[in-house]
C-alpha cells in the first residue's frame, strides 16, 4: 500500500471522525479536504487531520484536484442528494456511510444513478468486518460445522441513540426510522450470510422507554427503541432480528447464531470499549462458539482484535478493515464487496420493516411497493 490516496470527506460528525482516525492508519493515505458545516465538529476533525483544508461546500471537496476519492458520513437524509450532486459534478470512487438513503423514492433514484456511475461505490457496512462476525460468515459459507444453514438469529442489546448535531437522529423523517438507521447493518448481514434475497418481512416494535422525556420543535422523538423482525428468504432460510436499545448493561452487544442440520455456530461481540466500566476490569473478549450436534461439546474460541484498530473506533476494529479493502479498490487492486445494490436492498428491508411495525402486517418483498426486484432493477 505505497500508492498515495487522497480523501475528501463530506460530513465529519461522530462517525466521520471515526473514519478520520482509521484513514490515518492506512499507509500512504491522507485527508486533504473536509466539508463540515458545524464549527465544533470541524474543529475536532481538524485536530485529527491538521493538514486538511476545511471548505464551505460539497462541490469544493469534489472538484479539488488533490482529492482521489470521497467519503460521505453526513446525516442519513443528506446521502441521496449528495450522491446525486457528486454524480453530476465529478463521479469519484466513493465510500457511502449506511444507510444509503431513507425513502423508497431515493432508492429508485439511486438505483437509476448506479447504472451510469462510472466509479466504484462501496456502502459502509462495518458489521461485516468485525473479526468475530467475519469468522462466523466463513463458518456459514463453508458449512463444515453447520451444514446448510436453516435459521439465523441476530440479537443487538445496546445503548440508546447518542446525541448528534441538531438531534437529527431523533426523528423518523431524518433517519428513515430505527429499522433503517440502526438495523440496515443486520439486514445486510442476513443477505450476506444466507446469500439469498428476502421475500417477506414482519416486524413488531415500539417506542417503550427512550427519549420520551425529550422535546424538540418537531415534538417528542418517534424513533423505535425495541423490535422483533422476522425475515423469510427465497432459499427457504429464515432470520430473526431482536433489537433492544435500553440494554447496555449486557456483557455482549451483539450475539449472532446460525443453525443447520450439523450444528450451531455463534459469535459474541462486545460494545464500544469506551463504554465499558473501568471497575469491571478488561472489556469482554469477542468469541466464536461452535456447537456440533454429534459429538456434543461446544468449542469456545477467543477472537482478539488488534488493539490499534480497536482504539480507532466503536465498531470492534471493523472500520479499519473496511477501509483497507476500500482503499485497495481505489488503487485498482481490489473489488467492491458491499455494492450500492447491497446498501439499497438493506434500506428497502428496513423501510418494509418500519411499515410492518406500523401496520401490523407482513410485507411482501416480491410484489407491490416494496418489491426488491422492481426497485433495484438494473442495479
Amino acid at each position: 500500500m505505497n500508492q498515495s490516496t487522497r480523501y475528501g470527506i463530506i460530513g465529519c460528525g461522530m462517525m466521520g471522525q471515526e473514519h478520520l482516525r482509521n484513514i490515518a492508519l492506512l499507509p500512504g493515505a491522507s485527508v486533504t479536504r473536509i466539508f463540515e458545516p458545524d464549527d465544533a465538529m470541524a474543529e475536532r476533525s481538524l485536530a485529527f487531520v491538521p493538514h486538511a483544508q476545511r471548505v464551505a461546500s460539497l462541490a469544493e471537496v469534489v472538484m479539488a484536484d488533490d482529492v482521489d476519492c470521497l467519503l460521505i458520513a453526513s446525516p442519513n437524509f443528506r446521502h441521496a442528494e449528495q450522491l446525486r450532486e457528486i454524480a453530476a459534478l465529478r463521479p469519484l470512487p466513493l465510500l457511502l456511510e449506511k444507510p444509503a438513503c431513507t425513502s423508497l423514492d431515493d432508492v429508485r433514484a439511486l438505483a437509476a444513478l448506479a447504472s451510469d456511475y462510472p466509479a466504484p461505490i462501496w456502502v459502509a457496512m462495518e458489521y461485516r468486518y468485525m473479526p468475530p462476525v467475519a469468522l462466523l460468515a466463513q463458518e456459514v459459507h463453508r458449512q463444515l460445522n453447520t451444514g446448510p444453514v436453516t435459521m439465523l438469529s441476530i440479537r443487538e442489546h445496546r445503548f440508546p441513540f447518542l446525541v448528534k448535531v441538531g438531534d437529527w437522529n431523533r426523528f423518523n423523517q431524518y433517519t428513515g426510522g430505527t429499522l433503517v438507521e440502526k438495523c440496515c447493518h443486520f439486514f445486510d448481514l442476513m443477505r450476506h450470510l444466507t446469500q439469498s434475497e428476502p421475500v417477506r418481512i414482519y416486524a413488531s416494535a415500539s417506542v417503550a422507554h427512550n427519549h420520551l422525556d425529550e422535546q424538540y420543535p418537531l415534538g417528542t422523538p418517534d424513533i423505535l427503541d425495541n423490535a422483533y423482525v422476522v425475515v423469510d428468504f427465497a432459499s427457504g432460510q429464515r432470520a430473526l432480528l431482536e433489537l433492544c436499545m435500553f440494554a447496555e448493561g449486557a456483557r455482549y452487544q451483539e450475539e449472532i447464531s446460525v443453525v443447520g442440520p450439523k450444528g450451531k455456530v455463534e459469535c459474541f461481540v462486545p460494545g464500544p470499549g469506551r463504554f465499558w466500566p473501568e471497575h469491571l476490569g478488561e472489556a469482554p473478549m469477542p468469541k466464536l462458539v461452535i456447537s456440533p450436534r454429534e459429538p456434543k461439546g461446544p468449542r469456545e474460541l477467543d477472537v482478539p482484535v488488534d488493539a490499534v484498530a480497536l482504539a480507532a473506533g466503536d465498531h470492534n476494529g471493523s472500520t479499519l478493515y473496511q477501509h483497507q479493502r476500500f482503499n485497495a479498490v481505489v488503487r485498482g487492486e481490489g473489488d467492491i464487496e458491499v455494492s450500492l445494490r447491497d446498501g439499497l436492498a438493506a434500506v428497502v428491508m428496513g423501510l418494509a420493516a418500519q411499515e410492518s411495525a406500523r401496520t401490523g402486517q407482513a410485507i411482501d418483498l416480491t410484489h407491490g411497493a416494496y418489491a426488491l426486484g422492481t426497485l433495484l432493477h438494473g442495479v
